[in-house]
């Protein structure tokens, strides 16, 4: 599937002698400067894919690390967290559309030798994340409890839960500096620099979590709204040290006093790629919205075990992700170095390592997946629900694991069309009814559901590797 190498290794872009692959592994931590449309094919998706990988294994250790202390609180609890999900979800549509576009150019302007024009891009995205903040912080902060009644959560979800929502959207602003500025670090190929961001982030947040949910020592005990807080913390320190980065230039991006200028050509260039991307992401995300509307009648135990399972789902598929955002790095600037057989072959490759990836953790996932939901909550109804949805949805990582590349690979190429019709038609066209058929009318309950997921993400992955081979994302001007 794909051909081999074309680049010459010259000494200066030469593999690492000594212990091989642990040699490439250290470099990629140690965040130098790299030109990706000149180094040999193996090493540059190795670069830019280890620290990709670590930095959303930290997201899957957040996320469980999370969903662990708050399910000792009990299932309106882990229910809360669960129902501000699927408000910050649609949050995270336009943080992710509006970080596409942003990727997608700053990835051009890198590969186009032009650094100036990655920092200006850079700025404005730093003024639409800022803007977006302003009006979902407000809302939130003002409507929290509010929304979660409109999301048909329980009375007792609601009194649980109202502060928690209104801290996670009132400090929002943390969570999407942070991903639309990790998100230029990766399309600048400084992944280095989005790794080192979420540890520290994340680092805070784990050792918060659990002082401030249980009240440990000096403490407060604030419940489940306590894990809200220590998210919002470790975030807002995560942001001050992304704005230094930019400030002092530790890779290839570097934020000088001349570009801190709102530039409405780039905004609109930005915004131009992201009104399909944010429809992309909106697509995407709102079908899990829809998905949990369907399993909420069953109550807060399905709702409970189908969280705890995503949560476990996320732990593999965060790190699969860094392996897609490295293929989109590559695409984005090897199109923009002029060479687009290059960038197909990037994908092809990034595509086999995710399966190998994702294959092993699918089987472990689908072999232990009731001792493992058991770890986060006992109660039988709640293990029962979780881990039929982490083996039924696990059984598909196979798919996932081209399908994420895939997608990702046309959204560096500016190709935000052809993922956005994709998600439409395999998620509400296809997913959504069929959780719908499958869990009422014939019965199955959320286990229905839980196969729509399966379905939905199999057919995804299939759809874009036939829409891929067409090739014509390499024709897309940034």
């Amino acid at each position: 599937m794909t051909p081999p190498e074309t680049a010459t290794a010259t000494p200066d872009l030469a593999a690492p002698t000594g212990d091989g692959f642990w040699a490439r592994v250290r470099e990629s931590l140690r965040g130098e400067r790299h030109d990706y449309t000149a180094l040999p094919l193996r090493r540059a998706i190795l670069l830019l894919a280890v620290p990709m990988v670590l930095e959303m294994a930290m997201e899957s250790v957040f996320a469980l690390t999370d969903i662990f202390w708050v399910s000792k609180l009990g299932a309106d609890a882990i229910a809360t967290v669960a129902f501000t999900e699927m408000i910050l979800i649609i949050v995270y549509s336009f943080v992710m559309g509006l970080a596409i576009g942003a990727s997608a150019i700053v990835a051009r302007r890198i590969g186009e030798k032009d650094p100036g024009g990655a920092a200006r891009a850079a700025v404005q995205a730093v003024v639409l994340g800022v803007a977006m903040a302003a009006v979902v912080g407000v809302t939130g902060a003002l409507f929290g409890p509010r929304l979660l009644a409109a999301l048909h959560a329980s009375a007792a979800v609601v009194e649980v839960g109202g502060r928690f929502t209104r801290v996670m959207l009132g400090g929002s602003v943390t969570v999407i500096l942070l991903y639309m500025i990790n998100a230029v670090f990766r399309g600048a190929g400084d992944p280095n620099v989005a790794l080192r961001t979420l540890v520290l982030a994340n680092g805070i947040n784990i050792v918060l979590g659990p002082l401030l949910v249980f009240g440990v020592g000096p403490f407060p005990r604030l419940g489940v709204t306590g894990a809200a807080v220590a998210t919002t913390i470790g975030r807002g320190v995560g942001v001050l040290y992304q704005l230094r980065a930019l400030r002092i230039g530790r890779g290839n991006l570097v934020v000088r006093r001349e570009h801190l200028r709102v530039d409405r050509g780039i905004l609109a260039s930005i915004l131009r790629l992201s009104r399909t991307g944010i429809f992309q992401i909106f697509i995407s995300t709102t079908s899990w919205v829809g998905l949990n509307q369907i399993i909420a009648p069953f109550g807060s135990t399905a709702i409970a075990g189908n969280g705890i399972a995503m949560r476990i789902v996320l732990f593999a598929l965060f790190p699969a992700w860094g392996m897609a955002n490295a293929a989109s790095t590559l695409v984005g600037q090897n199109l923009g170095a002029g060479r687009p057989d290059r960038a197909e072959q990037a994908v092809w490759r990034a595509a086999f390592y995710n399966l190998i990836f994702l294959g092993g953790a699918g089987l472990l996932f689908v072999l232990f997946s009731e001792p493992i939901v058991r770890a986060f909550n006992a109660d039988p109804a709640v293990l029962g629900y979780g881990s039929s949805a982490l083996r039924i949805v696990s059984a598909g990582f196979l798919f996932y694991a081209y399908g994420m590349v895939v997608t990702q690979a046309f959204n560096g190429a500016g190709d935000t069309w052809t993922p956005t019709l994709i998600n439409l038609g395999c998620f509400w066209c296809w997913e959504i009814p069929v959780a719908w058929l499958l869990a009422r009318p014939l019965g199955l309950g959320p286990n229905g559901v839980f196969t729509a997921v399966l379905l939905g993400f199999s057919a995804m992955a299939v759809v874009g590797v036939a829409l891929f081979r067409r090739g014509r994302w390499k024709q897309v001007k940034v």
